[in-house]
């Protein structure tokens, strides 16, 4: 899939139409999928040509978006926590802690959602750390940190001196996306691109591996919806 590059870099969806007698592009308002409609013989450089001659046009339309509202995490809000929807009650203890289907959060119910993004950020480092080393073991290398952010352009990153990176909200998705964000992040450790070769070496780690990608692409967006603090 083409990626126009840039901060943030946007995935284009190439769409070959028999009937096309032009190129088009087009912005989903739903979910901000973009597909560039090409005619059957054109070629893709050609696509892509067109593509960074709209590309203002298009990052000022995906800029315009609106976005849903976010939503302030408190007592009685709902909060995945890898893959489960749990209920934000009010515990005892000092601790967070699950019980059941619910998520039990002491203290003063007015921080409950500082305390669940602090409880969030250590579980995550703890699922990202273990994913990235089980996974740099496999081929035989090593990353230098990991560190998390809460960014909403990328889901991780690897630098070529070995930093990783990872948003912190990948804890709320499945278990089996943050697996397979760590397996994308680590085979850069192998290939510092997105070649061919490169795919081999996710696909050798984290076979099926577009089923969590997809997972990412149809629901990402609703983990930047929760608000843990004023």
């Amino acid at each position: 899939m083409p990626v126009l590059t840039g901060p943030p870099p946007v995935e284009v969806h190439l769409k070959r139409v028999a009937r096309a007698r032009r190129f088009s592009l087009r912005v989903s308002r739903l979910d901000g999928k973009v597909t560039l409609t090409m005619p059957l013989r054109a070629r893709e450089a050609e696509a892509m040509a067109f593509l960074r001659g709209q590309e203002g046009w298009l990052r000022e339309t995906l800029t315009a978006m609106p976005e849903a509202a976010p939503s302030l995490v408190g007592i009685g809000s709902v909060v995945p926590v890898e893959g489960r929807d749990l209920i934000l009650a009010s515990g005892p203890g000092r601790a967070v802690v699950v019980g059941g289907d619910r998520l039990l959060v002491p203290g003063d119910p007015a921080l409950a959602g500082v305390r669940v993004a602090a409880w969030l950020k250590v579980l995550a480092r703890d699922r990202l750390a273990a994913a990235s080393t089980r996974y740099a073991g496999l081929v035989g290398r090593r990353y230098s940190t990991l560190a998390l952010r809460d960014t909403r352009s990328r889901w991780g990153s690897c630098s070529p001196d070995g930093r990783l990176m990872y948003s912190w909200r990948l804890v709320m998705a499945p278990p089996a996306v943050l697996d397979y964000v760590a397996a994308h992040e680590v085979a850069h450790l192998v290939e510092m691109n997105h070649s061919p070769a490169y795919w081999a070496v996710v696909a050798g780690l984290y076979p099926g591996w577009q089923a969590q990608r997809a997972w990412l692409r149809a629901h990402g967006q609703t983990l930047h919806r929760l608000r843990f603090q004023d």
